[in-house]
């Protein structure tokens, strides 16, 4: 099974790739606008042929219904034909931090990556 986990965030989306039994932070998409970041999230789906995605999803807090919309529209903007899961991803970017294995301070979507590949680990139950 082939799995691709997105962090959907406004500026950075997080990647996570499930390969062959192997859970993988991949580098972040840096967005310029929803339109490049589709089109290289588009390019990783078929690259690693990939048969299940998962998207985190924000529950809670005052921005929850309009994230929510904003990271359904992303995924609209995909031609991806396979399994598409959407996850709670709430506290996922606290956990990645408080690991303290990358520096919060960089905007390098490090972290983004990283809360990817927790939300990945928390779809499998791990």
């Amino acid at each position: 099974m082939r799995i691709l986990a997105l962090d959907v965030g406004l500026k950075r989306i997080g990647v996570a790739l499930y390969l062959e039994n192997i859970p993988l932070p991949l580098d972040a998409i840096l967005r310029k606008n929803r339109h490049q970041a589709a089109k290289e999230v588009q390019e990783l789906i078929e690259k690693y042929a990939i048969s299940k995605l998962i998207v985190g999803l924000p529950k809670g807090g005052t921005s929850e219904e309009e994230m929510s919309k904003r990271v359904r529209h992303f995924v609209s903007l995909l031609e991806f034909s396979g399994e598409l899961v959407f996850v709670d991803e709430a506290y996922t970017s606290k956990e990645a931090q408080s690991l303290g294995v990358v520096n919060s301070r960089k905007k390098d979507g490090k972290l983004d990556s990283l809360a990817a590949l927790i939300m990945l680990g928390g779809y499998f139950g791990g």
